[in-house]
């Protein structure tokens, strides 16, 4: 079993009403990964400068991801600066730094290539093409994107998602792919055009994935401390897809177990700057996390209430 995730790895400074982390590890990548390695072994793909720190990478190593996929060029690493207020829900960029990022085309390894599961993080929609250009049938490919590429490169956007199975998008850019306001509508209508699976992510209110006729909603797991939303999606994602290949199967109740699993992995990564608090999770943490969720999200479903008996009563 493997995934395989291309993506951002970045130096972040984030400040929040909570405190504040200066040149922290970060990026989709990463987050991705480390999510994930809580579930199977992780192929990385990305791009890092000089000054990327060697440590860094030995982390990542030590929690099993594969790093052979890892450039690194002469210059500075991508960096990311910026803030929250207490809607921690909207990050606010202060600076983005791309460095090497600028010019980065992701090259697969040979090895690489027959990944079980593909997750394309969010990068330029060209970059995602030339991924899947590259890779050998993989039972499932993830796609991430933003309103940054949805409105300034749609067109190649288009050709992605007609060619991935899953896509992850935001209340905001669901609505402005789509030209959909009710996300019910748009989610029906973003699977017209390819993928078979729509999760919509919600923030602090959780995620909802559209599969056929289905709806299945997962909320967000209560933590009762949130100091820094910064690769929450990202995390969530990785909780997803590392279950998912961790079970080997891809039906209506795996998908449904693999979004819990991603909200409990998110709400490690939300208690701490940076990377700190999905180091801590642990598999007695998200197996307490998952139990949680089911307890406090079962309907009794043998209750049924008729507002008729209340009239006969009341005669």
């Amino acid at each position: 079993m493997s995934s395989l995730v291309v993506g951002s790895i970045a130096l972040d400074t984030v400040e929040t009403p909570f405190g504040k982390a200066e040149e922290a590890l970060g990026g989709t990548a990463v987050f991705f990964s480390l999510a994930a390695s809580l579930f199977t072994d992780v192929q990385l793909v990305g791009v890092v400068g000089q000054d990327f720190p060697e440590d860094a990478v030995t982390l990542l190593q030590t929690r099993g991801v594969d790093v052979e996929g890892l450039q690194r060029r002469e210059g500075q690493t991508f960096r990311w600066i910026g803030e929250y207020d207490f809607d921690m829900n909207v990050a606010h960029t202060l600076d983005t730094r791309l460095n090497v990022f600028e010019t980065f085309h992701p090259s697969i390894p040979e090895r690489y290539r027959d990944a079980r599961l593909v997750f394309l993080g969010n990068i330029d929609p060209e970059l995602q093409l030339e991924v899947l250009r590259q890779v050998n049938q993989p039972a499932l490919t993830c796609l991430d994107t933003m309103n940054f590429w949805i409105s300034g490169k749609k067109a190649a956007l288009d050709k992605v998602i007609e060619q991935v199975d899953a896509v992850l998008l935001n209340e905001g850019e669901i609505r402005e792919y789509t030209g959909r306001y009710n996300v019910l509508e748009a989610a029906r209508e973003l699977r017209k055009r390819g993928p078979r699976y729509v999760i919509v992510k919600r923030g602090e209110y959780g995620a909802v994935l559209f599969a056929d006729d289905e709806v299945f909603m997962v909320p967000a797991y209560p933590t009762w401390e949130v100091r820094d939303t910064t690769g929450a999606g990202d995390s969530f994602a990785g909780g997803f897809v590392g279950y998912l290949d961790a079970v080997g199967s891809i039906d209506a109740s795996s998908m449904r177990s693999a979004m819990v699993y991603g909200s409990v992995v998110a709400s490690h990564c939300v208690e701490a700057f940076s990377i700190d608090g999905l180091l801590r999770a642990t598999p007695d943490t998200l197996e307490e996390r998952y139990s949680r969720l089911a307890e406090i999200t079962r309907i009794d479903a043998s209750v049924h209430f008729n507002p008729k008996d209340l009239v006969a009563e009341g005669a």
